[in-house]
Order: structure tokens, then sequence, then C-alpha cells
């Protein structure tokens, strides 16, 4: 088969490997789409632990295809079944497993991070996965490469829940990519009577109001705070989401929201800076609530994928350009540069 491997550091090669052979309770996945995110971007950027020209790995954690064989102790999945995969496998044994947040396991894996991934022809799906419930049919209405951005989709999900966004408040989301835009559209999904969109370039923010009605914009951060106030009457925002790798982002977004407001950090940070100082006076006067969120528990997942499903959020317009697999490379590169909105691999029947 075809499979992109990466052997280190911006060392992306395809090539022919052999096909995956799966145990009795595994599943063999002929993938149909795989898209690109920033996770992947920075394992190709500054290489990953685990990954070197002696054990190269296939990136790929947001997918979906069809089932190609089943182990012979399977009994829900069948061949030809349409589905999208959940990439984080916890060990299942731990509280945190137990409770539902297999995400958070402290050995958690994941598809396309310490294991074989969806830029390839073929995927083994392992048995932890199949028994957790990662793998999900999908419903006729979802596309392949809708499907591969359910993962995306559900991390923002997890956020969404935990802002608790109603209907009539005035939502800011500070960077309109990708993500960006998948929180704006779950908050106009819950009847936010605002949500303005923030970002340092301009181009972005032209195609977010292109791509999504309704959407106000704020070019830049000189004129951001004076630009929400006179939106919101001097008030502030209801919920102030960062969902961009900005310390300084960060550090400003408390003086935006209003009293009883909701904050939630939603872009990690490089490792090189983790340590923001933060006006704390703001949180305690404004009785601010302050969150940070990552990854997404399999509920939030199928969730997902059921909005989707039901036409309740709509994310195939994020796709900006489709690649073949031989053209992942360019895809990568693609996204590097901020072309566009989302990059999505899709391989043929």
């Amino acid at each position: 088969m075809l499979a992109a491997r990466l052997y280190g550091k911006e060392d992306l090669r395809v090539e022919n490997i052999a096909d995956p052979e799966i145990g009795p309770g595994e599943l063999l996945l002929k993938v149909k789409a795989a898209t690109v995110c920033g996770t992947d971007i920075r394992m190709y950027k500054n290489g990953f632990t685990g990954i070197s020209a002696q054990s190269p790995l296939i990136p790929g954690h947001e997918l979906s295809g069809v089932i190609e064989r089943t182990g012979g102790q399977i009994s829900h999945y069948r061949e030809g079944m349409r589905v999208a995969v959940a990439p984080n496998l916890g060990c299942g044994i731990c509280d945190l497993c137990v409770s539902g947040n297999t995400q958070l396991c402290p050995d958690s894996r994941a598809l396309g991070i310490n294991i074989d991934g969806g830029f390839a022809e073929y995927l083994r799906i392992p048995e932890g996965a199949v028994r957790q419930g990662n793998v999900v049919e999908l419903m006729p209405e979802i596309s392949f490469a809708e499907a591969a951005m359910a993962e995306p989709l559900s991390c923002v999900f997890n956020a969404f829940e935990r802002c608790h966004v109603q209907a009539g408040q005035v939502v800011l989301i500070i960077g309109s990519g990708p993500i960006g835009l998948m929180h704006a559209k779950l908050a106009k999904m819950a009847g936010a009577a605002r949500v303005i969109m923030n970002d340092l370039r301009e181009e972005r923010l032209d195609l977010s109001l292109k791509l999504e009605d309704g959407l106000l914009a704020v070019a830049g951060s000189e004129t951001l705070k004076e630009s929400v106030l006179e939106m919101t009457d001097g008030r502030g925002v209801d919920v102030c989401i960062v969902a961009c790798p900005s310390p300084r982002a960060q550090r400003y977004s408390l003086e935006l929201a209003a009293v009883n407001g909701t904050v939630c950090f939603f872009g990690g940070l490089p490792v090189t800076v983790f340590e923001v100082p933060l006006n704390t006076n703001l949180i305690h006067y404004r009785q601010l609530t302050v969150i940070g969120t990552t990854r997404s528990s399999l509920r939030q997942y199928r969730k997902t994928l059921k909005l989707m499903g039901e036409g309740l959020i709509r994310i195939g317009n994020l796709i900006s350009v489709r690649y073949p697999l031989l053209e992942v490379n360019k895809a990568f590169q693609s996204a590097i540069q901020g072309i566009g909105l989302k990059n999505a691999v899709e391989l043929p029947d």
C-alpha cells in the first residue's frame, strides 16, 4: 500500500509498504479521508518522541474510511461499513478511563501520534480502540472528509460544553482559523446574539466572513479592546475563546470579558512559552470563570457526529483544498503557510 511516513523533522516520505495485518479483535480500515491538523504540523516541523529513521510513523489522527476486513472475534462491525475513528486510546483501567475520560489517561496513546495513523491507504485499528468504542458508524448525510474533521470539532465541542454558551450571549473568538470557525459555528448553533472574530491576518478574517454569515470581524489586536467595548456598549463579552497559541492573547482576553464572563484557553502554547502573567484581580472582581480544555471524550466525539448527521452544524465548507495521498507534502506545506483553512487528503475507491 501507499503510505506517508514521517522519519523525523521535515522528512515525510510517500512510499510503498506492506499492508497491515490484523488480529482477531482488530479491524482493517480502507482510509477514505484524512485532514491535516496543527499537531501534524508541529510533529513535522519539530520532530516527535519515538519517531526516527529507524522507527518512522504514519501520521494522521483525523480520519475516516470503510471497513475492509474484520478480525474473527468482531461481531458489531461489518465489512463495507462507513466509519469515523476517534484517535485516542486509554489504558481502560485507571479512574479517568473508567469515568469516560479515556483521552486524559496518563498512559494514553493515539493513532497518528504514536500508533500508525490515517495518511495511508489502509489502517490497522487496534483491538483496544475497537473495544473502547472509538469506531463510529457514519450517518449517510456525512461525507468522509467531514467525518475526518469530527475529531477537531469534538475538541471544540468539549470547550463549547464547558463554556456554557447561551442564547443571546456575545462570544469573542481570538483566532479565525478552522478551529476558530468551528467555535463560531457551535456558538451560533447555541443562539449567540453576536459572534466576533479576531485574527492578526486580514485574509483569514475576510475568508471567515465569506464562509459564515452573521459573523463580526475585528482586525489585529491593537484596536481589539476598543472595538469589543464599542460593540458591547462597554460591557465586554460573555464568552472569550482564545483559539490560537498566543500568550499575549491569553493575557488580554481577561480584559475583554464582561462581569460573570467566561474565558477559555483553547489553544495550547509552545513549550518554550508556558508561563503567562495574568491580572488575577480581573478574575476576582469580575467573577470570571477561566477554563482550559484539551482533546475530547468518546461521548463528545459521537455527539459531534450526530450533530453533523442531523444537519445542526456543517463544516464541509472549511475544506479549502483536497489532495491525493501522493501530494500529502503539498497539503502539509499549505497548512504550514496558512493557505486557506483545512487541507484534506482523500483516497479513491
